[in-house]
């Protein structure tokens, strides 16, 4: 059990909201976020809700800082996605009439200013990016590492987004074009150092780990939740194991607090940190 009195115990908070589309989607949301066994935290998450040339948008994202193997320290990547990321997006000219083109132009736009920022660190870091946004009745998965976007339809997890690592053969195969290369250190690792292929930041391992988002456009109708998540989550959780949690839960925040609980229960080594939104369509 996780003790409630411990400072380092689950952050959670939550709202609601509607969104304009053909129908009226109420939507409710709820996040945690756990530093669990590791020593540091470097899980970050966002949700914002803008108004976008004239259209309300709700943001929601979970950003995981990247350890490359015998180095410390990846949360620098994630809390300056955190601050600019959604930024970013909701202020690309183009974000509501070509959304998937603003979108695949932003991640990469970003993580080109936050490589210029880090010039002079020492340090390299890297971190995760997997995103939820919601216009209207339209939901749209970018994804970029192994966090996890997960939506349910009736009981069944159906996943948003497939880990971006670099065993998978389409990415071996792009890093190894770009002349790269991967090797098996404790699991497959991009140049024996990362295990994720795609990421912000990273600057040691470009153009081989990139920050190229891979989208999902799902309609919210039938869609009941989603869950965002760390690997922290996942690494213990099947998708349809954290459906499962979430199912007989009705507040969002709840919920994410109860995957948490359950992720740390099952022996989860990492930080943990996931975001669920419900969907109730009129």
């Amino acid at each position: 059990m996780i003790s409630l009195r411990d400072p380092d115990a689950l952050f959670s908070g939550g709202g609601m909201s509607f969104l304009t589309g053909g129908r009226s989607a109420k939507f409710s949301y709820g996040y945690s976020s756990f530093r669990g066994k590791r020593a540091s935290m470097e899980d970050f998450y966002e949700t914002r809700i803008s108004e976008v040339d004239g259209q309300m948008v709700a943001f929601f994202g979970v950003f995981d800082g990247l350890l490359l193997l015998f180095s410390h320290g990846g949360a620098r990547t994630a809390e300056y996605l955190k601050s600019n990321l959604f930024k970013n997006l909701s202020s690309h000219p183009d974000f509501i009439k070509d959304t998937k083109a603003a979108i695949v132009e932003v991640f990469r736009q970003t993580d080109v200013d936050y490589l210029n920022e880090e010039k002079g660190q020492q340090k390299d870091a890297g971190s995760t990016a997997s995103t939820a946004m919601l216009l209207g009745d339209r939901l749209l998965v970018a994804n970029v590492g192994d966090s996890r976007v997960v939506a349910s339809r009736a009981g069944s997890a159906l996943p948003l987004s497939i880990d971006h690592k670099p065993d998978r053969s389409d990415e071996r195969q792009r890093i190894e074009e770009a002349g790269g290369f991967i090797i098996w250190a404790g699991t497959w690792r991009v140049g024996g150092v990362l295990s994720v292929s795609r990421a912000f930041g990273d600057k040691l391992l470009k153009p081989f780990v990139v920050a190229e988002p891979e989208i999902q456009e799902e309609e919210i109708d039938g869609v009941d939740f989603i869950i965002i998540g760390s690997d922290g989550l996942w690494n213990v959780l099947s998708n349809q194991d954290a459906v499962d949690v979430v199912q007989e839960i009705t507040d969002a925040e709840a919920a994410a607090r109860k995957l948490i609980q359950e992720a740390y229960a099952r022996g989860s080594s990492d930080n943990i940190t996931c975001v669920v939104v419900r969907f109730e369509v009129s």
